[in-house]
C-alpha cells in the first residue's frame, strides 16, 4: 500500500477531510511538459495529506513530460502512442487502488486546493464534478456547440446539468469501472460518464471551480463537438431508448396527420407523403421499444 504525500499545513486542508478519505489523483497527459511540474508540486502543497498517490498517464508525449512527472515523484504510465484523453483516464482509472479517483487536466487550468472540497461531498455522492462558474470558461468559438450540447443532454437526463464535460471530477472507482468500456477514449470521456451517472441514478453533485488559462495548448477541434453530439445519442439510446425514439415518431407522425389531411377532407385519397410519413413514424415507434426491451436486457449485464 502506497503511502499520502507528504502533509502540509493544518489550515490548507481539514483534518476531518484527511482522516475519512484518500484520493487517487489522474492527470491525463500530453506534450504537457511546461505544465505539468507546477501542477505536481501545486498538488503536494495544497492537498498532499489527502492524496495517495499521483497517477500521470503519458499519452505518447514528445516532449519530457514523463521525465518531469517522474522527477516530481509521480507514478508514470507510458502509452506507446497517443491514444487519446478518455484512454489515457481510463488507464489511471483501472491502475489507482482506492476508493475515489479524482481526475485533472495537465495544463494548469485546474487549482489543486480545490481537491479537499470534492472531499467533503465524498460520502454523499458518486460523482462531484468541477462547475465552471466563469461565464467564458472555454474559447468563444465553442461556446455555442457547448451550449447546444447541453440543452440536448439536459432533455434526454431530465436533469439540468450545470456542468457537462468538466475535466476536474471526484469519482467513485467502484462504479465507473462497470462503465468503462462505454466511455470512449476521446474528449467526450468526461461527456459520456455524467450522462451514465445521471442516466443510472447515482449520487451526483457540484463544485463551484474557477478555471485558469492553460499553459499549453488545447487540441479540441470542431470535430470533437460532433463526436460528442453522436456520443450522447449514443449513450442514451442505450440507457434511455425511448426518450429518443418516441418524440421523433411523435413528431412525424404529426407532419404525417397534417400533409395528408387536406387531401383527405377534399376526398382525394392519401397523398404518398402523408403515407409515407406515418409508416415511418410507426416504425420509428416499434424500433424504439425494441431497443427499450434490449437496453433492459444489458442493464442485466451490467449491474
Amino acid at each position: 500500500m502506497r503511502e499520502p504525500m507528504e502533509p502540509v499545513p493544518p489550515h490548507q486542508t481539514p483534518p476531518a477531510v484527511a482522516a475519512t478519505r484518500l484520493v487517487t489523483i489522474v492527470i491525463p497527459a500530453y506534450n504537457e511538459a511546461p505544465a505539468i511540474g507546477p501542477v505536481l508540486d501545486g498538488l503536494k502543497r495544497a492537498c498532499g495529506d489527502v492524496v495517495r498517490e499521483i497517477i500521470v498517464v503519458d499519452d505518447g508525449s514528445t516532449d519530457d513530460t514523463a521525465r518531469i512527472a517522474e522527477g516530481m515523484g509521480a507514478r508514470v504510465i507510458r502509452h506507446p502512442r497517443n491514444m487519446g484523453y478518455g484512454a489515457a483516464i481510463k488507464t489511471g482509472i483501472q491502475a489507482a487502488e482506492s476508493e475515489f479517483v479524482m481526475t485533472m487536466d495537465g495544463d494548469g487550468q485546474h487549482d489543486p486546493a480545490d481537491v479537499p472540497r470534492f472531499l467533503r461531498l465524498s460520502e454523499e455522492h458518486d460523482l462531484v464534478i468541477g462547475h465552471r462558474t466563469q461565464r467564458l470558461h472555454s474559447r468563444l468559438w465553442r461556446m455555442p456547440g457547448k451550449w447546444l450540447l447541453g440543452l440536448l443532454a439536459n432533455y434526454l437526463t431530465r436533469q439540468k446539468l450545470l456542468d457537462l464535460n468538466s475535466g476536474m471530477r471526484l469519482i467513485r472507482r467502484a462504479v465507473i469501472v462497470k462503465y468503462l468500456h462505454l466511455c470512449p477514449p476521446g474528449f467526450s470521456f468526461s461527456t459520456t460518464s455524467t450522462l451514465v451517472f445521471y442516466n443510472r441514478g447515482y449520487r451526483v453533485g457540484y463544485v463551484p471551480i474557477a478555471v485558469s488559462r492553460p499553459r499549453t495548448k488545447s487540441t479540441v477541434s470542431p470535430v470533437t463537438g460532433l463526436e460528442t453530439l453522436v456520443l450522447i445519442l449514443r449513450i442514451m439510446t442505450l440507457f434511455d431508448p425511448l426518450r429518443v425514439f418516441v418524440p421523433l415518431s411523435i413528431l412525424l407522425g404529426l407532419f404525417g396527420v397534417a400533409w395528408g389531411l387536406p387531401y383527405a377532407i377534399a376526398r382525394r385519397g392519401v397523398s404518398v407523403g402523408a403515407l409515407l410519413l406515418l409508416v415511418t413514424a410507426l416504425l420509428l415507434f416499434c424500433v424504439g421499444l425494441l431497443s427499450d426491451q434490449i437496453s433492459e436486457l444489458r442493464k442485466e449485464r451490467l449491474e
